[in-house]
């Protein structure tokens, strides 16, 4: 006597979620890392050109940010494009790079505007509290939209 199969029971969003997320462990891993190091080339490239021995625009901070945010994003899409989203890239060098700078203006409006709404709307305005809005909440929110542009519409591969 065989019993009939159970009936399908629908899997939750948050299931889902985190099932998805462990299936790409790797490739999360290695997007984490690229973060990372283009994170400390920022602050690297930034801090050598403001206050180190490479401090020949010492007296343009804002034009330092520029070059030194230039760099890290270089350096993140060339360790994304060929590492953590290798199978994905396209042929189109120019187009997916302009892309990829797009999604980071986009995360850095996230991370600003979270900043925005600590400052004008909630009224804080603590060194702690900046850094956690930008740092913390702003960080944590920016790096899960530029995951997922970057997944679906940089790093889309050649149809």
């Amino acid at each position: 006597m065989s019993r009939p199969p159970a009936p399908a029971v629908p899997v939750r969003w948050p299931t889902r979620l985190v099932v998805g997320a462990w299936g790409r462990r790797g490739e999360l891993l290695r997007f984490g890392s690229v973060g990372a190091l283009a994170f400390v080339v920022d602050l690297a490239v930034f801090n050598l050109m403001l206050h180190g021995p490479v401090d020949v625009l010492a007296h343009k901070p804002i034009t330092v940010r520029v070059i030194a945010a230039a760099v890290a994003t270089l350096v993140a899409w060339i360790g994304n494009r060929y590492w953590t989203f290798a199978a994905r890239r396209t042929r189109r060098r120019g187009r997916e790079l302009l892309e990829f700078a797009a999604v980071n203006v986009g995360g850095l409006a996230i991370s600003a505007g979270c900043l925005a709404v600590s400052r004008y709307v909630l009224g804080l305005d603590s060194p702690l509290a900046d850094n956690v809005a930008a740092n913390g909440v702003g960080l944590v929110l920016s790096t899960a939209f530029r995951y997922v542009m970057y997944r679906t519409v940089v790093f889309r591969g050649d149809d």
